[in-house]
């Protein structure tokens, strides 16, 4: 798989993307220096038996990807703010025994999803599963009974992106300072600390009650993010939930290791641009210690999912 992960873009401050899951695999042709040798390999995001729904009822877009058969347990995966339908977790999940409903949007329509899921015939169990790309946590997930687990990956638990409402009450914002927006070397924006200034003004009434939750948090957490401060954020979320008593929760912190932790093998992505702020954004993060990381991140997420959302059932003999 090194031939894979250890790809670098011909052109700067690219990603490589899949964005087809379905109808064939990722192909990477590769050449035999000075030869006329060559080999292509086919990576292929489903297994053999997932089937993909089309999801447009009301206000959800998205879409649903099921194993072969049986009941299964279910995950919302929510991918970020790159933009559009990113499926390629929620297919490799799918391939593992998960029903997966990739969403395009996420936050005001959280509660909907659910309600959809409750109705489908097969699923049986579900959690929720996002990671940040610095955007805020889906609202209505925490406190919604049916929410037995949520992954979060490199994210804070308050609004850093825009005030939402949610059955009438409104999440305000977190202040932050733009002073402390910072610009790299290769003048890639870094926001990692413009919300340390304002910690000590900002109540803890900015903080989203995720002590309220049924279910159980696993934080996923690169140290080098230079995105959110990552690291500092997920261990405020804890020692939340450790004030009120709560211990149903496991963090994963990864050094060396950037914001995008992605399915393992993916080349990391060191920088990227965001088009809504025209802004060429640092993730940061090391090649090596990043990749490690999206391997076995992958397996303990995947470990901490079915743990908390396949019920124990018990003999009565």
């Amino acid at each position: 798989m090194g031939l894979l992960w250890s790809l670098k873009p011909e052109k700067i401050l690219t990603k490589l993307l899949k964005r087809d899951v379905m109808n064939n695999p990722l192909q990477v042709q590769l050449k035999l220096y000075d030869s006329d040798v060559s080999l292509t390999l086919e990576r292929w995001y489903v297994a053999p038996g997932v089937t993909r729904i089309q999801v447009k009822e009301s206000c959800l877009r998205g879409a649903l990807l099921l194993p072969p058969e049986g009941r299964f347990p279910v995950v919302i995966d929510l991918f970020g703010g790159i933009g559009g339908l990113i499926e390629i977790r929620a297919s490799l999940l799918a391939s593992h025994g998960f029903a997966v409903l990739a969403l395009a949007y996420y936050l005001e329509y959280f509660e909907e999803d659910a309600n959809f899921l409750l109705r489908h015939p097969k699923p049986g169990y579900w959690g929720s599963l996002h990671v940040q790309n610095s955007r805020d946590w889906p609202l209505h997930g925490y406190s919604l009974k049916q929410v037995t687990a949520a992954a979060l990956i490199n994210g804070p638990s308050f609004i850093l992106d825009i005030p939402q409402v949610y059955h009438g009450h409104i999440n305000q914002l977190w202040p932050f300072s733009p002073h402390s927006l910072s610009i790299s070397t290769l003048g890639l924006v870094e926001l990692q600390h413009i919300f340390e200034d304002t910690r000590a003004e900002a109540s803890e009434t900015f903080f989203l009650p995720i002590e309220k939750a049924q279910g159980h948090f696993l934080f996923i957490v690169g140290e080098e993010d230079m995105n959110v401060n990552s690291k500092v954020y997920a261990e405020q979320a804890t020692e939340q939930l450790r004030r009120h008593g709560k211990n149903d929760w496991t963090l994963l912190s990864y050094p060396g290791v950037g914001h995008l932790i992605e399915p393992p093998y993916s080349p990391p992505c060191c920088a990227w641009r965001i088009s809504n702020l025209h802004l060429f954004m640092h993730w940061g993060g090391e090649v090596i210690p990043h990749v490690a990381a999206q391997e076995r991140s992958w397996k303990e997420m995947q470990k901490f999912l079915r743990k908390h959302l396949i019920p124990v059932v018990t003999s009565c003999l």
